[in-house]
């Protein structure tokens, strides 16, 4: 299993002490699995079947809670990728937005794209509208190489 490196417990323990919460084992279990499985865009259903793995006693019910926490506190994000499921990824400190992800129709493969493309286009905007933008979430749907060359 990947393991938290040290920054990123510290940057947990912060993030859940500034709110009033503490790292509990279960918490960093629930993290644990989210970065173990980085990029494969994690239900809390599945989320919770890998975790019971390392600590059996723990309800559906606690997952979901700690979940919706870390989501709160800014550790994890929520992604919506329109097949009736949030899905969730760890988030990265140096990450000053969601990357973008590529969503195949035919096999449901989510591609991430990590580079920004945007950033001419977000300057232009809040030029334009005097409009601060934080963050941006985009989602292209198509059909993903392995799909094309199988003809699928």
């Amino acid at each position: 299993m990947s393991k938290l490196s040290s920054s990123e417990i510290k940057r947990l323990k912060n993030s859940l002490k500034e709110k009033g919460y503490k790292l509990t084992p279960q918490r960093r279990a629930i993290v644990d699995i989210i970065i173990k499985n980085e990029g494969q865009h994690l239900t809390t259903e599945e989320i919770y079947d890998q975790v019971r793995d390392e600590c059996p006693e723990i309800g559906l019910a606690t997952v979901y809670r700690t979940v919706q926490l870390l989501d709160d506190i800014g550790v994890i994000c929520k992604l919506d990728l329109d097949d009736g499921c949030n899905r969730y990824e760890i988030i990265h400190k140096e990450e000053n937005h969601q990357h973008h992800h590529l969503i195949c129709t035919k096999c449901s493969k989510i591609i991430e794209v990590t580079d920004d493309l945007l950033e001419p286009l977000e300057r232009e905007i809040e030029k334009k509208y005097d409009f601060k933008i934080l963050n941006h979430s985009l989602k292209f749907y198509g059909i993903c190489s392995d799909c094309k060359k199988s003809g699928k």
